[in-house]
């Protein structure tokens, strides 16, 4: 049976989802119908689906104090994933317009835990950017957990949890990081059993680097907040800077900040836009 569902597009910094409101979880989002919503050439397109829904009416076990809300993500090819920091902020963007949630700073509950949210700035006008500051949680890391092959060198990668898992690797000199070819997965030795995202890096100055992603579940795509986060998170580990000053990232779709509170939490700002809404046959 084919049923009419509104969807917003947005993205973060290029990595691009459909959002899906659902306060009272009446959709059944199963793994075709993401990959049918995700599908550039037959879809709606996206690095992924978000479904905007009340974690009472999610149909998973929540705390007693969790948030009103909760950030159901699915990657493109249909599986479920812990986190989005770009989502995050999308998500927070989409809630706040539809006025879902009320004031500047608010809790989304997440499979990787609850995860705070800070309007920073609002668009002045329909499409331009929110900027938005996400609370991601405490890091684990573990250096030399693996290697990555890439461009014919095998490099050290340092595991970084950020509720979702990522294998960071510093590329050496004279390995320019546009000229890599990620239309494949690069290897790594071992293998996770539940796969990972895997990040190239090279640095650019003082507290400053870039990176590419090839995501789990997605291929390469323009951005990946968790992996943003995990890349400064290994680069000021690999400098020795326990300042807790902010490092700058930069992605193919943009740049992003990462910082640290005071407690320790890792913190990522950047921008979001609603670029499109409208109605999809499913």
């Amino acid at each position: 049976m084919t049923e009419r569902i509104d969807f917003t597009k947005g993205h973060g910094t290029e990595n691009d989802f459909v959002v899906l409101d659902d306060p009272d979880g009446a959709l059944e989002l199963d793994a075709a119908t993401v990959v049918a919503l995700c599908d550039r050439r037959a879809g709606i397109g996206g690095d992924g689906v978000i479904r905007a829904v009340r974690s009472r009416s999610a149909g998973i076990d929540v705390p007693a104090d969790a948030p009103e809300w909760f950030m159901d993500y699915r990657n493109a090819d249909g599986s479920v994933a812990e986190m989005c920091g770009n989502g995050v902020r999308v998500l927070a963007a989409h809630l706040q317009r539809a006025g879902h949630v009320d004031g500047d700073g608010f809790a989304l509950l997440t499979r990787a835990g609850t995860r705070t949210v800070e309007i920073l700035e609002r668009p002045d006008t329909p499409g331009a950017a929110w900027t938005v500051r996400v609370g991601m949680g405490r890091s684990r890391t573990a250096p030399g957990a693996r290697t990555v092959e890439i461009a014919g060198h095998r490099l050290e990668a340092t595991d970084v949890d950020m509720g979702n898992p990522h294998a960071v690797a510093f590329l050496p000199g004279g390995v320019r990081l546009e000229e890599l070819d990620l239309t494949r997965r690069p290897a790594l030795d071992p293998d996770p059993v539940d796969g990972t995202n895997i990040e190239l890096v090279s640095e650019r100055g003082p507290r400053h680097v870039a990176m590419r992603v090839h995501e789990r579940g997605v291929g390469e795509t323009r951005s990946c907040g968790t992996g943003v986060a995990a890349v400064a998170v290994a680069a000021a580990h690999r400098a020795g800077d326990e300042s807790g000053q902010p490092w700058t990232v930069d992605v193919p779709g943009g740049r992003l900040r990462v910082g640290w509170t005071a407690q320790g939490e890792v913190t990522l700002a950047g921008p979001a836009r609603l670029v499109a809404d409208g109605t999809t046959l499913i």
